[in-house]
């Protein structure tokens, strides 16, 4: 048994899922308005920002830059298209980290990762 092989079929099974393809009819939907893909951007913009900055700087995060996602945040979040997609993707990446964490237990790696959502 090849791991890589392995690992191509469970990405392929993730692909095949059917939250996998609710979440890509959902993503599709949210970003088919222009003004809820450019505000979508930039809200993940922020996001991977704020996170690289709580790792960088002790768990301190810009209050600018907070305060920012909070708004954005509360904006996207009353259409409940954004809403359906950004609860969907959060669900995704929950059920992306019970893998990592099965995967890494199976290797005798312990890697405690923060809970998601």
């Amino acid at each position: 048994m090849n791991i890589y092989d392995t690992a191509h079929r469970l990405a392929e099974e993730i692909r095949k899922s059917d939250e996998c393809r609710e979440l890509a009819a959902l993503r599709e939907r949210a970003y088919a308005d222009e003004t809820n893909r450019v505000l979508l951007e930039e809200y993940k913009r922020l996001q991977v920002q704020l996170q690289m900055s709580m790792v960088g700087a002790a768990g301190q995060m810009p209050s600018e830059e907070m305060q920012r996602f909070q708004q954005l945040a509360s904006l996207l979040y009353m259409n409940s298209d954004v809403q359906k997609y950004l609860m969907a993707e959060m669900q995704m990446q929950k059920t992306l980290a019970d893998v990592f964490k099965i995967l890494t237990e199976a290797a005798g790696i312990r890697f405690d990762m923060p809970e998601v959502g």
